[in-house]
């Protein structure tokens, strides 16, 4: 894909249904000369459809997107930012299938009724991530957030004979790597490299297996 510098603002006006150059325009505040080169350069690339000059996507596009200003070098937290809490989810999970990674989405538990976002499983471990899409967050919303996550990691094992899983925490805004109870708290720019070295730090993290 031919990239154009303002790319990532161009993901805020990828919404469904149609969307024409001046709307692109209004919504991104990018010119309506570079959106029309912007979105051309998406159709070119098979990302939606042009029709009687409306611009049509579909659920995914913008995350296809992503993905592609990811592969050239574009920064990872600017274009997080970008993405709502689905896409966020979304390049997660993605994130987790480019290293080999079984993937299940919005896996839900019964009995008590549980979600989990995104669990990633290779070499019968599994990694059991909640994805805070959060602006702004504190210690006490994190430890939080992470007490619930050893809650639903508990859940996902006595329901998965002969599991071990480990819960992690994917946030937005962050800037390293920090654990609370053993628990990975893991800003989504560092998330492919955390993933590169996860078999190696096992033992410093919280696993959870099958009495």
């Amino acid at each position: 894909m031919k990239t154009h510098p303002k790319m990532i603002i161009g993901l805020n006006g990828i919404i469904q249904g149609g969307v024409s150059v001046k709307d692109f325009s209004k919504v991104t505040q990018i010119n309506e000369d570079d959106s029309e080169d912007i979105l051309n350069n998406f159709i070119n690339n098979d990302i939606g459809t042009l029709k009687d000059n409306f611009y049509y996507f579909e659920d995914g596009d913008k995350l296809k997107i992503a993905i592609i200003l990811l592969q050239n070098g574009f920064p990872l937290d600017e274009i997080s930012i970008a993405l709502d809490w689905r896409d966020f989810e979304g390049l997660t999970a993605e994130i987790l299938s480019s290293k080999n990674f079984a993937v299940i989405k919005n896996l839900m538990l019964t009995k008590p009724r549980v979600e989990i976002d995104v669990v990633g499983i290779r070499l019968g471990i599994a990694i059991l991530i909640d994805c805070k899409h959060w602006k702004r967050y504190n210690s006490s919303s994190l430890t939080s957030a992470v007490q619930k996550q050893i809650e639903r990691t508990k859940q996902y094992v006595t329901k998965t004979s002969g599991s071990m899983a480990i819960p992690v925490i994917v946030t937005l805004y962050q800037d390293k790597i920090d654990f609370i109870d053993k628990v990975p708290i893991v800003p989504i720019f560092q998330f492919s490299s955390f993933i590169d070295e996860f078999y190696g730090n096992i033992d410093q993290m919280k696993t959870i297996e099958t009495d």
